[in-house]
């Protein structure tokens, strides 16, 4: 059983976040607000990390489609450069991942590979736009008490498609 992939984007910002949350937040990489990662869901610990910090991210489970536009459009290679089906295919094949983005996303969701193990190649960090049409609900609560954190599913896909 392959793990699922969960997308997490931090959506509140820097100011009187705790030392023990910020600290999370740096493990994760997420220094900036609308910043995104992606991490298996069977990492040792994502749990625990996720528990602390869910009052400054939301998460959940990306799909197959959302990841693939994800990094057409907003993944970076060392450099700055974007990431293009030429640039996965030469600097990646000693992975053995072929077909440009789509085999990197099939990659990532078989599990043969992690983002945040080639952060040599690729960068594990996406930068996004705040959400067009903005939130719907307050940041400042979660999902199940009419807010935008903490674990949302499936709805993931739907945020990070506003915010490409």
């Amino acid at each position: 059983m392959v793990a699922e992939l969960y997308a997490i984007i931090r959506l509140r910002g820097l100011a009187d976040t705790p030392p023990d949350v910020e600290h999370a937040l740096k493990l994760l990489r997420l220094h900036r607000k609308y910043h995104l990662v992606i991490y298996p869901s069977d990492l040792p610990g994502l749990k625990g990390v996720l528990e602390t910090v869910k009052d400054w991210v939301t998460w959940g489970e990306i799909s197959r489609e959302t990841l693939i536009e994800l990094l057409r459009s907003r993944g970076r290679t060392i450099g700055g450069r974007k990431l293009t089906d030429e640039y996965v295919n030469e600097k990646l094949k000693h992975l053995g991942i072929t077909g440009g983005i789509e085999g990197l996303a099939d990659a990532l969701l078989e599990g043969r590979v992690r983002l945040h193990e080639i952060d040599s190649l690729v960068k594990p960090v996406f930068r996004m736009h705040p959400p067009r049409g903005g939130f719907k609900r307050s940041i400042k609560k979660s999902v199940g008490n009419s807010g935008e954190l903490g674990y949302r599913g499936k709805a993931i896909n739907d945020l990070i498609m506003k915010m490409i």
